[in-house]
């Protein structure tokens, strides 16, 4: 008889156990010590303290001790501690909707307290004497301690064994506990934060002293925390929306964007300084991390990473941070206005030109990302171009608008070149590069690459202001339509955004209930694979704001289109010419790097000449 054909067994329903029910929601709380490190962490912010010490025993998983001189917890209040749904932060849904508290479930104790041994010592200021609370038992005795609390959590996962068993190493443990702390040590300079293991101090993150400014306090926490090249190597951000046109101004904090952003030269090869907070809390969230990246879109090279630390302070009644148990995820009530202040506030921060301080600490250095990975060969030079400069006129073809992108190199020379952040040209080397001389020392340009980027800058300004060009992308006609199966979701995206699709110069039209066809793609996309492009533009519609999707396609052609009218390599210019090239690249926007994110420019100090000849040695 086959086993599997016998019908199962009926079960009665009955009620679970509370020990269990906590242990099941201690699942959802606690993945590893670094989340009981978390919790606690929280409750002592929660909590007004100003010193923060964590101490660890064997990663965590013996001993995780979290003392704090916050306001502390009365004798009458302690024994709800670790009673489930139990909290001070909120006592309606109203408070729910409008949380502004770390912690606020009052489930993260319970949950901890049912996988290990826990206990709690509180005094508040007032009172004479401090009370420990046995977690197991329920006993609540005198002691002796100064006012705040310290909350023990011993042998993690002792009841529940099989989850003990997924926990890593120590020292693996260990770096997620200070990885926690490292989070919270960032948002909150106003804290001191030390952390022990195994009796030896590991990390400490002073307090900034109270009468430094935010900025200044957050800069000093993110040097002590990410150390001083951070510092070096990013900007400082600070944004607030304006009112649009007949509108009135914004209420003071309703949206805010603040702290800092690396520079494109700073950008790592994985994602692991990237830092959002909103509300001082550490999120993981795609609008945000998707802004930032967009904010760097056209000045990072390859698939490199950026690093940035940025703060959002938005009305607690317009983000739901009861998400997940963990609190590590949230949903904003408009997405869209907070995607939009993400990128504008990296956007307009990465976009001055860092000419002016070149020679300085933040102007880019020669390194070895810069150096050309072959000998280039010596070919014939090209003869003398004209290139016609960009006029007022208005443009409706974009052929047209592109045979008008090339800049004039033959523009008179600024009266004050003791001024000049990038120097007087001096010569060219091998048709590539551009030698200049400032007050620092030697320049290194790129010419190719720094037209480029000046064209592109110059092409996205004149298309947004031509309401004829910005109607939409040329699009040509397929001669067969390319049908392919859709997703009940592509289908609903290809109507929903018709007219969106159309300014992209993208054609889909419904085929059958369950197909879509590709009747048209961009001129310039002629040649490749249109249900591909079909496929990856339904999905970032079904992700993104249109708009954002239209402004990253054009941006992409008008980057293709600059790079094919930029100046080539081999190509001589006079010494008036290099000096035109230099000055706009010290006004044009992100004119640092190319629209393909390579550096266009370097600096070589005298101090680096002087050591490549070993003077003064």
């Amino acid at each position: 008889m086959n086993p599997l054909a016998t019908a199962p067994r009926r079960r009665a329903i009955h009620e679970l156990p509370s020990e269990l029910i906590s242990q099941i929601a201690a699942g959802e709380v606690v993945e590893r010590p670094a989340s009981v490190v978390r919790e606690l962490v929280d409750n002592a912010l929660d909590a007004g303290a100003t010193e923060i010490s964590v101490r660890l025993l064997a990663g965590g998983v013996r001993l995780i001790a979290v003392e704090d001189n916050g306001s502390g917890i009365g004798a009458e209040d302690l024994p709800y501690a670790f009673k489930r749904h139990a909290t001070s932060k909120i006592s309606s849904l109203q408070d729910l909707e409008s949380v502004s508290t770390m912690g606020f479930r009052g489930e993260a104790l319970a949950a901890i307290n049912s996988i290990a041994d826990c206990a709690i010592y509180s005094r508040v200021a007032e009172h004479p004497n401090a009370y420990m609370l046995d977690g197991r038992t329920g006993e609540l005795k005198p002691v002796a301690r100064a006012h705040g609390t310290t909350v023990e959590v011993k042998e993690l996962f002792y009841s529940t064994p099989a989850r003990r068993k997924f926990l890593k190493t120590d020292a693996t443990e260990l770096a997620h506990c200070i990885e926690s702390v490292r989070r919270h040590a960032l948002a909150r300079p106003d804290v001191g934060f030390s952390l022990w293991h195994e009796g030896k101090l590991v990390e400490q993150w002073r307090r900034c002293t109270p009468q430094a400014s935010p900025a200044a306090a957050l800069d000093q926490r993110l040097s002590d925390v990410l150390g001083a090249d951070f510092i070096a190597q990013s900007i400082s951000v600070d944004w607030r929306p304006g009112p649009a046109p007949g509108e009135r101004p914004t209420a003071p904090n309703a949206l805010r964007v603040w702290g800092r952003v690396g520079l494109p030269d700073a950008a790592r090869a994985r994602a692991d300084q990237q830092f959002c907070y909103v509300n001082g809390r550490f999120v993981r969230d795609k609008v945000l991390t998707h802004a930032a990246r967009n904010a760097y879109e056209d000045v990072l090279h390859g698939q490199r990473q950026p690093v940035y630390a940025l703060f959002l302070e938005i009305d607690p009644a317009r983000v739901d941070v009861n998400v997940h148990p963990t609190k590590i995820e949230v949903r904003f009530r408009d997405s869209r206005e907070v995607h939009h202040a993400v990128r504008q506030a990296a956007h307009n921060a990465l976009a001055a030109p860092r000419s002016a301080a070149a020679g300085q600490a933040s102007a880019p250095a020669i390194g070895t990302d810069a150096a050309p990975t072959a000998a280039t060969p010596l070919y014939r030079a090209q003869p003398a171009m004209h290139f016609e400069p960009l006029d007022g006129h208005r443009v409706s073809d974009i052929g047209q608008l592109w045979g008008k992108a090339a800049a004039d190199l033959s523009a008179p020379e600024s009266p004050a070149p003791e001024h000049w952040p990038l120097g007087r040209a001096l010569a060219q080397i091998q048709g590539i590069y551009i030698l200049a001389e400032n007050a620092q020392g030697l320049v290194i340009v790129d010419m190719h690459a720094a037209h480029e980027r000046i064209l592109y800058e110059q092409l996205k300004t004149q298309w947004s202001s031509d309401p004829a060009s910005a109607a939409r992308l040329p699009s040509q006609p397929l001669l067969v339509p390319c049908p392919f199966a859709a997703t009940p979701t592509e289908v609903a995206m290809a109507q929903a955004h018709a007219d969106t699709l159309q300014a992209l110069g993208l054609e889909i039209s419904p085929f059958s209930p369950k197909t879509l066809a590709v009747r048209a793609v961009p001129s310039t996309l002629a040649r490749g694979d249109a249900v591909e492009l079909a496929r990856s533009v339904l999905a970032e519609l079904a992700q993104h704001d249109a708009s954002s999707v239209v402004q990253r396609a054009r941006d992409e052609l008008l980057a293709t289109m600059a790079c094919h009218g930029a100046v080539r390599a081999n190509r001589q210019l006079t010494v008036p010419e290099m000096n035109a090239l230099l000055r706009q690249m010290e006004v044009t926007e992100r004119s640092d790097q190319c629209n393909h994110g390579r550096p266009t420019w370097r600096q070589l100090s005298m101090a680096e000449l002087d050591g490549l000849f070993l003077r003064g040695r």
